[in-house]
């Protein structure tokens, strides 16, 4: 770390050297415009490019596995590059098809260009458009109506409604690539947390919870996997899994309720509410536990499964919480 004192020119400007090696590395001469981003008691300094999109290239040639090369595209994408060039001597159709496919499952990013030896890829839509909250809550209302759906469909054999929640599972990884996307893209451009109108904090909060939604919808998925293996459940489970369920989603809703609150006391309140909620989970978690352990060993070992889903969801929701608390936390 670095200090400067600050001087004051004319009488009425305050005035504070940059350091040099930091001047050098990022091309700041005299004559360079800088920008100044405030952050409540922050402010930022960076050099000020005229470059409005960024750019990144990368070399496919040896990503021939489809999940490689789909992977690589998401990693282009989430770290917040708005122009992708994907390169090789000579693309094949197999990875035209996977890139293709990969792009249909990133918000925004679409291809722009084709060649025989790249594929250029830019995503469309502007940071001021992005809203983190917006996608925040969505995924919320997705991921919990799948763990509703999953369970029923568990509860009641319908193999439709099983398939459906897979296929939703697809819309959350949309919205968390887009959270992610966003988080890191506020984290290298202060220009872009002006813009989206939350604090690299708060976006920092936003996306940790995010991620334990998309679990959430992930452990849904499981269930509704489990319950199209299964078949019907004993009649004596049925209302237990039910009140299960029940308990463990009430564990990330409150919590979700409490990273949005506005005010926050309530936000505290909502928190600790949820986070104390999780001994009723674990105690119903024991006692289906060994309900089930009464039934065919198969099934008792399926069930076994659902219950350390919705678990798992409970623990997910305190996390969420935690994140809660953090973000109405005072500053210190």
């Amino acid at each position: 770390m670095e200090t400067r004192k600050v001087q004051v020119t004319g009488g009425s400007t305050y005035t504070v050297s940059l350091p040099k090696e930091w001047a050098t590395e990022n091309d700041v001469s005299s004559g360079t415009n800088v920008e100044f981003h405030s952050e409540q008691d922050l402010l930022l300094l960076t050099p000020q490019t005229e470059e409005e999109h960024t750019r990144g290239t990368l070399d496919v040639t040896d990503l021939t596995d489809e999940n490689e090369l789909t992977r690589a595209v998401m990693t282009m994408y989430v770290s917040g590059f708005d122009v992708i060039s994907l390169e090789t001597d000579q693309m094949t159709a197999g990875q035209r098809r996977t890139i293709r496919d990969a792009t249909q499952g990133l918000v925004g990013l679409e291809v722009i260009e084709e060649m025989p030896d790249k594929m250029v890829l830019q995503d469309l839509l502007d940071s001021s458009e992005l809203s983190i909250e917006n996608a925040v809550t969505r995924m919320r209302l997705v991921s919990l109506t799948m763990l509703e759906d999953a369970v029923e469909a568990l509860i009641t054999d319908d193999d439709q409604l099983a398939q459906d929640v897979m296929e939703r599972d697809d819309d959350v990884d949309r919205l968390w690539y887009m959270v992610s996307r966003v988080f890191r893209t506020v984290l290298r451009n202060p220009t872009a947390a002006n813009e989206i109108g939350f604090t690299r904090e708060t976006c920092f909060d936003y996306q940790s919870s995010a991620r334990q939604l998309e679990r959430i919808a992930d452990h849904a998925t499981k269930i509704a996997e489990l319950a199209l293996e299964l078949g019907e459940i004993p009649d004596s489970a049925v209302e237990p899994l039910r009140k299960l369920h029940e308990e463990a989603a009430t564990v990330p809703d409150t919590a979700m309720d409490a990273l949005l609150a506005e005010d926050s006391e309530e936000a505290v309140e909502l928190a600790s509410e949820a986070r104390q909620h999780i001994e009723i989970v674990d105690e119903m978690v024991r006692n289906v536990d060994e309900e089930i352990h009464e039934y065919d060993p198969q099934v008792a070992q399926i069930l076994g499964l659902v219950i350390d889903s919705l678990s798992r969801t409970a623990d997910y929701g305190t996390n969420i919480a935690e994140s809660a608390l953090q973000k109405s936390a005072p500053r210190p």
